[in-house]
Parts: structure tokens; sequence; C-alpha cells
């Protein structure tokens, strides 16, 4: 039962039994035609995008993939990877229909009835590995964030296809398969530019022993200077490959510290992005960088990102082949299983995630 208009949400336990105990969402939220943002989703001052930071011309690196071996090109993308840490790339080896088809198949997972899409919230998915949920971590939050989203952990396919949604299960099995010669040539590069030269299968599933893919919806949203879609943060990931449509509204964090550079949407590119768990294994020299997306007051935006990570029982720290070189440690080996437990624990905050592995 949605609440009447003249007294949206005063209470947040009204909020909350909407949003997240019927499963509405923000999406249900944006559809009630607020005229007001609800109270809840007011980020402080210091969360929202002040325009005034925004770097006009700004842009990260273009990356060209047609002839990825070509060492001008591998050079490319281990420079972006070490100064910007988020740099796009085109004519990758994704075929564009498998993109579009798993942009439309996000589209109607959300539009799903919500009795539908509830069957995979926190409460009522058969298995972790599904996801159904909106914000980031709404009890550790003080102020919300305007978005739902629908996490799949990809384990085999058999559970995918016994688990995962049907309307958009063989779209992100799609994505993710043909993704992963992408992923595979990146990781390629980027360690030879560690001089680790050899990708052994050890070593292999160290940097790619799992994914997830999320698909992101963010619906139009009232007063969206006052929120946010999602806040600062940096991935856990090793690498992050994220299709985004047209709308636009993320923002990577600058080198200068206090300015944000839009990404914008290039039809058939994919943004990449190095996680936590890359930066710790290249002792620095790779940096995951903080970013966030902005809300839109006057259109939907969908996003969806492969997170490629470690599995979960394994131990990251800085790869053995630096510390051959001489190189000083400056990361301890963590639990890749609790670094990402840390960072669920809390709110989005920026890069401290990664002070949990500092010596």
């Amino acid at each position: 039962m949605a609440p009447t208009l003249a007294d949206p949400f005063n209470d947040s336990s009204a909020l909350i039994n909407f949003v997240i105990n019927q499963g509405n969402g923000v999406k249900g939220l944006s559809e009630l035609g607020l005229k007001a943002l609800p109270k809840q989703y007011i980020q402080p001052l210091e969360e929202r995008m002040c325009m005034n930071s925004i770097v006009p011309q700004g842009s990260i690196p273009i990356i060209d993939m047609s002839n990825w071996e070509d060492p001008n090109v591998a050079k490319s993308i281990c420079d972006a990877a070490s100064v910007w840490g988020f740099f796009q790339i085109v004519n990758h080896d994704v075929p564009v229909e498998v993109l579009e088809n798993v942009k439309d198949a996000t589209y109607n997972f959300f539009r799903l009835p919500v009795e539908v899409k509830n069957k995979y919230s926190k409460e009522h998915s058969s298995s972790n590995n599904v996801r159904f949920g909106t914000s980031f971590t709404p009890q550790a939050e003080k102020a919300l964030e305007w978005k739902d989203y629908l996490s799949l952990f990809y384990v085999s396919e058999e559970e995918a296809s016994a688990l995962w949604p049907p309307v958009c299960r063989q779209q992100v099995l799609d994505y993710m398969k043909k993704s992963e010669l992408v992923i595979k040539q990146l990781l390629q590069v980027l360690m030879k530019g560690l001089n680790v030269n050899e990708i052994d299968a050890a070593k292999e599933s160290l940097l790619m022993g799992s994914m997830r893919t999320n698909l992101n919806y963010y619906p139009k949203c009232p007063n969206p200077e006052l929120t946010v879609g999602v806040g600062r943060h940096s991935d856990v990931s090793t690498l992050t490959i994220l299709l985004q449509d047209e709308i636009g509204g993320l923002f990577v964090r600058g080198n200068k510290g206090d300015d944000w550079i839009h990404v914008p949407p290039i039809k058939g590119s994919l943004v990449i992005n190095v996680g936590d768990a890359l930066q710790i294994m290249s002792n620095g020299r790779y940096r995951s960088v903080e970013h966030r997306v902005v809300a839109n007051g006057s259109k939907n935006r969908i996003s969806v990102p492969i997170f490629v990570n470690p599995r979960p029982a394994d131990m990251i720290g800085p790869l053995p082949e630096l510390a051959t070189n001489g190189e000083k440690p400056i990361y301890k080996q963590v639990l890749y299983s609790d670094y990402v437990k840390h960072f669920f624990r809390k709110a989005h905050d920026g890069k401290k995630t990664v002070e949990f592995a500092e010596l």
C-alpha cells in the first residue's frame, strides 16, 4: 500500500517498509510522482556533487583495443591504470548486440512486478549469490542512495540456470562470457607492465577467480542535486568492466584531488577501472580511484558492471614478482573475503577501505 502524497514518508519506518520490505525500491518512489525528495535520501552537503568541482573539458583516456598487443597500446593501458585508474575501451571484442541485449534485459528485469523482483531480495532469495536490493548498505547509511540493483555472483552455468531471473539470465551470461576475452587481454597487458610475463592457472584464478555482475537502475529523481545515485567509493575488484547507457552521470576523481571528471557515454564502449585488489597486488603501481554517480531529474539510467575479483578464500597482497625486484611492500597479505566484508560493513566512504590492507 503506497502512502498518501500529503505526508510521504515523514516516518522512516514507512519509507523502509515501502522501499525495502515491500520491494518497491527507489523505482517505486520515483513512480509515485513525489514533488520532493524524501528526507532519508538527502545527503550531507559534503557528499553532494558541487558543480564547480567538475572539470569542464576533462576526459579519462579512450583506448582503441583493435590492436591490443601493439606495444604503444599496451603502454597506454598501463599508463591509464597508473595515472587515472580509469579508461574507456573501443573496438574491443564484445559484440555490440551482446551489450544492447544486456541493457534491454536490465530494463526488462526492473519492469517486472514488484512481487516477482522481491523474490530475489535478501529476505526471500534462495541464495546469497542472487540479490535484489536498493541503496548500498541501508542499515549502515546515514543517508540512502538513489539506486536499485540486481546482483548476480557467478558460480556455474548450472547454478545460474537454476537461480538467476529468467528475464535476464541468458543475456548476462553472454555478456560475461564475451567479456572474458577482453578481461584476459587487459590483465595480460597490465601484468606485463609489472614484469609478470607469465599468467599461469594459479595467477589467473587470483586475478579473476570470481565474477559478479550488477544490473543497476537509477530512476529519475526529484531534487537530484540533494542526493547521489552512488556515493564516493573505489571498487574492491581486480578490474571492473562497466557498460553504461547513453544518459551519463558517472564521475571519476581527477588527479588534483578535489576535481571530478565526467565519463561520457560512447556507444559500444566499455569503461574499465582498477579495483582495490589490483592496487594492492600491484603494490600501488596501478590506482583504484574514487568514483560516484549523480542522480538525474529527468531520465532513468541503467548501468551493468562486471566485477572481476579474486576468489573469497584467496590471500591478496603485493605480487611476489615485485618483491624479487627489491620493491618494499606497502600492503600486507589479507584474506579477500575479509576485505570485501569490511567494504560492505559501512557506508560508501571514498578510498578508506584500502587502509584495511596497509602496512
